[in-house]
Formats: C-alpha cells, structure tokens, sequence
C-alpha cells in the first residue's frame, strides 16, 4: 500500500548571500511568517510596518532539510502541494526541477536519491520581470507585476490590501513510497437520472510495472462496483437509487456520501486508495434571452434561484496561516448572515479543501474564478503552458465538491479590455481573451461538463453588448461608490449583481490592536496607511455628507456613521433588486472577508469581528423581506418572499412624526407566492410629508422603514432611553425615537461581540442585545459603548 509521509519538521530558511546561522522554519509557511516567528521582523499588520518589511520580498530565499534514504518500495515521489512561487529544487547536489507557479503542485521521481533538500526562491518580482521582458508589457489596474506570474496577484496589494510579495511552501510537502501502481487522478462525474444518483469514476494510474494486472474497486451509499484498468486508465460506474439530494442551505439538507475507490494488484493486494465526500445535486446556468435581455439563474435541482451572495478574498495575506477551523469560522458566519453563494475572487487562490468541504457541510454554493483579475495576462509561453496545466489541475481537484457550482474565467478583465484602454495601448498584443474564451471553456468542457461556465464576471455572454451591460449577463457596480449616491442603486435592474459595496472602518478594537499608541482621527497616518483604495477617505467623506452633517473632529462620530452608512447603501442595492426578481437573480456583495486590519469593503473586518454590515445582511438576506420603495412617483410596499411556502401575514402601515405621534394608520392583509414578490401601494394619506414625518411598516416581527428626506434634514428628537441588564446581555427601552441604535459591543472588551447590529426603536418599543465574551457586564458601562442619531449639532 502507498505510504505517505509528512515532511513537515527539519527545515531551515536562510538567504543564499547571508552567513549568517539559518532559522528554523514551520512547514507549511512562508518567508514572512519564519522571519516574524523568528523576532527578525516586526508584525507586517501592525501601524506602518508593511513598509518596514517590502525587502523580503525583494530577495532570494532557500529553504534545506536533510532527507533520509529511500524505504524498500519500488519508486519514491518528493510531493509539493504548493510552492509559491518560482523555485529550483535540488537534492544532494542534483536538479530535480524548476517550477514557476503557486497554484499547481509538483512531483518528483527521488527513487535512491537522499541528502541536502534544497528549494531555492527567487524573488517573485525578478521572475515577473523575466516573463515581461520576453513576454512584453502589459496593461494593468496597479502598478506592481502580478499579471507576469502565476500568484496570487492580491499579495502584491490591492485596494484593500498589503503589498507583502510571499515565497515558501505554502501547502504541505510529503514522501510518497510506492511499488507497483499508483493512483494519480480520479476524475469524478456525480450526476442525477431521475432520483438515481450516478458516480463515474474516472482513474488514470502510474505504474512501475507495465504488464501487472490492475483494477479498482469502489463504494458509495452502500453500492460497490469494480472495473479492470486498461493500461493505465479506468472507468468505474455507480448507480445509488433514491439518492438524496443536496441542496444549498435554506432549500433543504446537505447529505454527502463517502465515496471510496482503492487500487488493487493481483489477488486483491490493495496498492492505494482514494476518498472523497460527494453530494448528488444537478445544476445549470440559464442564460436565455428574454424580454429584458440575458438573463444569469442558477437553477439547482429545477429550482430557479435569488443567489444571496457574498464576494471572498484570502482570509490572510499569509494563505498558510488559514487553519481548517478558521475557514469554518469565516463560514459559518456568511451562512449565518443567510447567505447561499460565495464567489472566490480571481484575485486570490484556488482554496483548499478545508474551505470546500466547509461549504458541502453549511450549503454555501461557490463560485470559483480562475485566478485573473484586473489585468491584462500574456498568452505566450511559459505562461501559457502553466494556465493550462493549473486550470487541469484545480478543476478535477474540485470537482468532487457538490457545493461547487459555477467556473468563472476571470474578474474584470472582459470589461477592462473595452473601458479602462487597454485595446489602444495593446495594439494587437494578448491579454487573456484566448483564456476565457478559448483554453478555460475547453478544459471545463472537457474535464467537468457536470458544472457551467462563464467567461468572466462582468460579462454580457457575447461582444454582441458591453460587457458590463446590465441588461446581459452580470453586471459589477461601482460607479455608485466611486462617484455617486448610493441611492443609484435603485436606477437600474440588472440581471446579476456579481459586485458592489461601500467602505467602513474595521472595528474600534480591531483599529486598537493594528495602530497601537495613535491619535485616531480619518486622516491619521495609521489610519491612511490602512486605507489602500484611492481617493478612499475622500468617497467616505462625500458619501457621508450626502445623507449627514460630516462630524469634524469626533473621530468616533466619524466611525459610527461610515459603519452606519456602509449597511444602509448595502441595504438600498439589496432591497431594490430583491424586489425585481425574477429579473434580477442575484446579488453578490462586494466583500464578505478581510485578510488583515483594514477600511474595507467587507462586513466581517481582518481580525474577524463582524460591522454592522454582517448584521444588516442577516435581515436583507433572510427568507422574508420587507421594503418600502418609491416606484413611479409612489410609495409601495415590496414583500419579498423566497421561502418554500406562501407568506400570509397582517401587515401595518403607520404613518409618524418623529415625535413618536401616529399620524394615520392602516391595517390590511398581506400574500406572498413562493419565491415570489408581493407589491402593496401605500395610500396616499400615509405618505410621509416633510422632514418631520416617516413610515412604518410591520408584518410578521418585520419591519421596513422610510425616512422621505435625507438625516441631515431630519429634525430628530435627543434620544432618550433606558439601560438595563439581561440575561447575557442588555436590554434597551426607548423613550423617545431612536434610529440605527448600535451596541459596540468591543468597546466594552476586546473580546466582547454583539449578537445584533443597527436597532431603530419607536417610543415604547425595546430591544435585548446578547453580549458573549464580556467579563464584567453592566448598564452604566453598556450605555457608553451605545451610539445612534442625534440632533444634528
């Protein structure tokens, strides 16, 4: 039987021009991480001291361990899951090879060879620079080379990220001992006929013996079947009847079979084995024309979907760092915010199987990008070669995985090609086109016809339109926060929102720990070094002063209502284009995660605290949704409904001062189809008319609120409420209107988290806030850790 092992301890990293002793190194890691656990450079993450440590990057680096003498098996394999990035291997003095791309992993034949292991890094700009200079220039959104390497491109910075250029091995390494035959692909096709679920198992082994007879046995929901290997090649077919189906989270269950498959010799001799989890589900993209252009639903089992979706970047700009329970973390908390569809990024990596088996088990459909984003790629060699060999790779890797179900071929690079001038400065030249429609489709086509793909995101299905067009295909939105209120987002419906956002602080106790000893204010040198889009202070500041007064100097004025602002413009998107569905099928919000301390667009900050944003998505991502919207000079009512049954409720309408005096009020029936959307026009009398009056709308424990003016015209009343202790939290009771009452809740311990965000009381109403993680609870306390509107000053 194959025998695998870790090698895991022994290594050292030194610098091939540095006489000085050599570190001990964790495996797998990276340079970054020795060094930091080494005390020789200070925490990247931390004030300003990314620039402190931008060399590393810079330099060549060897990693060395000894490896002992080869066991009695016929062959040994030296076993790279991931070498980031452009290495040279050696043992005992002798070139095993030479590798130049992070998202592959790599086998060598060490049979007899033992000695010095070296892996020797060069720096991943010195190869990019190699690569542009044969390859030529290519156009790009930022300036640093990542378009010229196959690497995770966000490690040399993003608009939310640190510019910290890895190298290491950042995947596992092992020897792999072997005699006979080895498995070395299993490429599963899991499909549905009926309510019979099919398993073809597709099986390619190496040998070390051509004329021995092979065959593989495998299992799965308690069906066996066996086939003989031709060659090196097998097919194993099975039927499980009644297959239970798998559904994403808020559809169904998740179900997932053990699917077995071991390699046998003659007489039954097992030489390897496989294992995987699969789960029996059909998909489809349904890009049909319609009479409001192209359409993008994904359809999984027959139903027809609203994707509640999030956008996901590298949890840590150190990918090695992410443990198997960090992604069940992160996961678990978009599932808890009602979402069913993370988009990997093409910015960052293929994950690894931690993240996919996380999202088998919480029902999360994902999106996986090849890695692209932003940049014109050269279709030359050596590029060339490894796009193709890693697309092989990562597709049949993935492919077990139910909760996969759509490639994409890249971010924004469609788009980039027609608006950002690339096609006048490329002049005829490459840039990935031969990619995404060409060498991708005909490797997923080829590999994985079980799943759809699409040739980018944004893309409109042909150049027949804009790639970007609303009407055709997905659609990113980012005119509203680059130039525009986000009361824009209401102008459109396009088909397939696959991008937007708006920026917030992180967490005060999050910006506490990352700028240690500063003076905070928006424009404090921490805080602008940990603000990386451009212009980005400057959005928050006209984004804010479109809806209030800006607080000068009050720097947690200022935190409260960019946070406050951030799930209110999510909000206005979400709750628009809910209500337009079926036209519009899906939203994607642009970010779910951070990969260090950060003004981000994401809701869950870098050291893994939630904004209120993550709260705010639970509401708008929830089954059952209600808003109140202007549509043709109009106010209504739009009730949206995605749950599996019909919505019948009593719904209010009440008609306010900010006062807290009911001006009119109404009482009616409310009834929703499934998956459907309900419209209700509001009678004229209960439009609000002023700055002193608004609307609310109940029904079910929901409520939708409509403020006709902007806060800054909005003459509120002091607030005024009471503060008392609960069970594991507070419980707050207002005396007067209080609107977006937020509990900040890690200004109270760093540890403390709030179970709830934004809370708009009407005079009499209350609200209990959990608090986990607080170690000396109290009302007094509590109440200075409570922020909402005020009277403007």
């Amino acid at each position: 039987m194959l025998e695998a092992t870790p090698l895991a301890d022994g290594w050292t990293l030194r610098h091939p021009e540095d006489a000085a002793d050599a570190l001990p190194a964790a495996m797998p890691g990276c340079v970054h991480t020795d060094l930091l656990a080494a005390g020789l450079i200070p925490d990247p993450f931390l004030g300003q001291n990314e620039t402190e440590v931008a060399w590393v990057g810079r330099r060549e680096w060897t990693y060395e361990r000894e490896l002992g003498p080869a066991s009695r098996h016929e062959q040994t394999d030296l076993v790279f899951e991931g070498l980031d990035t452009a290495a040279e291997i050696t043992l005992d003095g002798q070139l095993l090879g030479r590798v130049r791309n992070m998202h592959r992993s790599y086998r060598f034949d060490v049979t007899g060879l033992s000695g010095r292991l070296s892996v020797r890094f060069v720096s991943a700009y010195a190869e990019a620079e190699v690569v542009r200079g044969k390859l030529g220039e290519r156009p790009a959104a930022y300036a640093e080379p990542y378009q010229y390497i196959r690497k995770m491109a966000c490690s040399f910075g993003w608009d939310w990220g640190p510019t910290l250029v890895t190298a290491g091995m950042w995947r596992p390494v092992r020897l792999e001992q072997w005699s006979t035959a080895r498995i070395a692909r299993v490429r599963p096709l899991v499909t549905l006929e009926q309510r019979t679920g099919v398993v073809e198992l597709h099986v390619d082994v190496e040998r070390t013996r051509v004329e021995a007879p092979l065959a593989v046995e495998a299992n799965v929901g308690g069906v066996r079947a066996r086939a003989e290997i031709d060659g090196t090649r097998g097919v194993v077919r099975l039927r499980v009847p009644d297959a239970a189906l798998w559904w994403p989270q808020g559809y169904g269950e998740q179900p997932l079979y053990d699917v077995e498959l071991t390699l046998l010799h003659r007489g039954g001799e097992a030489l390897d084995g496989w294992r995987r989890r699969i789960g029996f589900r059909s998909v489809e993209l349904d890009t049909s024309a319609d009479a409001h252009g192209t359409g993008f639903t994904l359809v999984v089992n027959g139903e027809r979907l609203f994707a509640r979706g999030v956008n996901w970047i590298p949890d840590d700009v150190f990918p090695s760092r992410i443990t198997r329970e960090r992604y069940r973390e992160r996961l678990a908390q978009a599932a808890g915010a009602g979402v069913d569809l993370v988009r990997i990024w093409g910015g960052g990596i293929y994950e690894s199987k931690d993240f996919y088996d996380a999202c088998d088990e919480l029902g999360l459909l994902v999106w996986q990008d090849f890695p692209f984003a932003c940049a014109a790629y050269p279709e030359g060699q050596p590029l060339r070669g490894e796009v193709e060999a890693e697309a092989r790779e990562n597709v049949v890797r993935l492919m077990p995985h139910p909760s996969l179900v759509l490639w994409n071929g890249n971010n924004e690079n469609l788009w980039g090609f027609r608006d950002w001038d690339w096609e006048r400065r490329l002049a005829g030249d490459s840039w990935g086109e031969g990619y995404y429609l060409g060498v991708l489709p005909r490797v997923v086509a080829e590999l994985d016809p079980t799943r759809p793909y699409t040739a980018g995101s944004p893309w409109s299905g042909s150049w027949a339109h804009h790639p970007n067009d609303p009407a055709h295909g997905t659609h990113h939105s980012w005119e509203v926060w680059n130039r525009e209120d986000y009361a824009d987002y209401r102008l459109s419906v396009p088909r397939f929102v696959a991008e937007f956002g708006w920026q917030a602080p992180p967490a005060f106790a999050t910006l506490r720990r990352a700028l240690p000893g500063e003076e905070f204010a928006p424009g404090s040198p921490g805080m602008m070094h940990h603000q990386k889009a451009d212009d980005g202070n400057g959005k928050l500041r006209r984004g804010l002063e479109r809806h209030f007064a800006f607080p000068e100097g009050d720097f947690d004025r200022w935190h409260y209502l960019t946070q406050v602002n951030q799930a209110r413009a999510v909000a206005a998107g979400i709750e628009h284009w809910r209500s337009h569905w079926p036209v519009c099928a899906g939203t994607v919000v642009w970010q779910l995660n951070d990969c260090w301390p950060v003004t981000s667009w994401a809701a869950i900050d870098g050291d893994g605290r939630e904004k209120p944003l993550y709260h705010e998505l639970r509401r708008l991502y929830a089954d059952r949704l209600l808003s109140l919207q202007v549509r043709d000079g109009r106010l209504v009512l739009a009730a949206v409904n995605q749950s599996a049954g019909e919505w019948g409720a009593a719904l209010t309408l009440r008609r306010m001062s900010v006062e807290g005096e009911v001006l009119g009020e109404t009482r009616t029936g409310l009834s929703v189809e499934r998956r459907a959307v309900g419209v209700v026009r509001v009678p004229d009398e209960l439009a609000p008319d002023g700055p002193k009056e608004f609307l609310v709308a109940d029904a079910d424990g929901l409520r939708a609120l409509h403020f006709p003016v902007p806060d800054r015209d909005i003459p509120y009343p002091r607030p005024e409420f009471d503060v008392a202790p609960a069970p594991g939290g507070i419980t707050v009771t207002a005396r007067t209107l209080v609107r977006d009452l937020l509990l900040q809740a890690d200004r109270l311990g760093p540890e403390a988290r709030a179970d709830r965000g934004l809370a708009t009381l009407l005079p009499g109403e209350q609200v209990t806030i959990g608090v986990r993680g607080w170690q000396t609870p109290d009302a007094r306390t509590a109440r200075s850790a409570l922020y909402c509107m005020e009277p403007h000053r």
